[in-house]
């Protein structure tokens, strides 16, 4: 393959998602990663892409990925009413996915204080997330921790983590994201977690996102998803009524939860407006 091919394959590879990986490169382009780290300095050199660790972004992607403890204090009540929501689509018997972030921590507090949602498995790429799980005691709340390589949000990422999501499949995964928009999809600023995350839509019969409103102000480096992979996506009122019309329009179904709904010290009564899967996989 050519110079000029392969610098082509980059900038749609960026193009696609915001940003590439030097490890995932050197498969799709059939040469050693010192030719990929060549290819990116002179791409980088016209300006057409910035080098980060591991691989690169497109120039105008924003690279910076605030600690867990930073971003537990942000828009608390917000996380927690999404959170509250989110739970009502848990169905005991069932087996779920949580990815990393302080939204589905949350959720996972909710879980762990549920037991009407026995037995349950959850499969989960986060250490705060089966810290909650493990501290509920019940052996019928099975927590499943993928190992790998920790992030700034205490995630587990990397070729480890992801070939240990490949062998999975569960009914449903939980993701946070670091920003949404309807053009860009949901994005983070690690390269590596992106690529977890991936993984863990890839193993669900069903992708629920859950993102308070500040999140529509974000862009991070790497898109994992598109809205119109994502079935359910439970968000705030504080989110604009046209930016929620924009989503309607491309995800199946969007959730508002309410900042003003009391918390329920069990299991919320479900909402008849709001599906949950039976026993078994979903299907998109």
């Amino acid at each position: 393959m050519l110079a000029s091919q392969r610098h082509e394959r980059i900038l749609a590879g960026l193009r696609d998602h915001g940003a590439v990986r030097i490890a995932d490169l050197t498969q799709e382009l059939g040469v050693s990663d010192m030719t990929v780290r060549r290819d990116l300095l002179e791409l980088a050199d016209q300006g057409l892409l910035r080098k980060v660790h591991g691989g690169a972004v497109s120039p105008q992607a924003t690279s910076h990925e605030p600690g867990f403890e930073a971003k537990s204090t942000l828009a608390l009540d917000e996380k927690r009413a999404i959170a509250r929501t989110a739970a009502r689509l848990v169905s005991p018997g069932s087996s779920i996915a949580l990815s990393a972030g302080t939204t589905t921590h949350l959720l996972a507090v909710e879980i762990a204080a549920d037991t009407a949602l026995r037995p349950l498995t959850v499969v989960t790429n986060s250490l705060p997330v089966a810290e909650a799980l493990h501290r509920a005691g019940d052996p019928r709340l099975e927590t499943v921790l993928a190992g790998g390589s920790r992030t700034p949000s205490d995630a587990l990422v990397g070729p480890l983590t992801e070939a240990a999501l490949a062998s999975l499949r569960v009914d449903q995964t939980f993701l946070g994201a670091h920003g949404v928009s309807v053009e860009a999809g949901l994005t983070t600023p690690n390269l590596d977690e992106a690529a977890t995350n991936r993984a863990l839509v890839a193993i669900a019969g069903r992708t629920v996102v859950l993102a308070d409103h500040s999140k529509w102000s974000t862009t991070g480096l790497s898109v994992f998803a598109r809205l119109d992979q994502v079935d359910v996506l439970v968000t705030d009122d504080a989110l604009p009524a046209p930016d929620q019309e924009a989503v309607r329009d491309v995800v199946e179904q969007l959730l508002v939860a309410s900042r003003d709904e009391a918390p329920h010290p069990t299991r919320p009564t479900p909402n008849p407006s709001i599906p949950a899967p039976q026993d078994g996989r979903t299907s998109r």
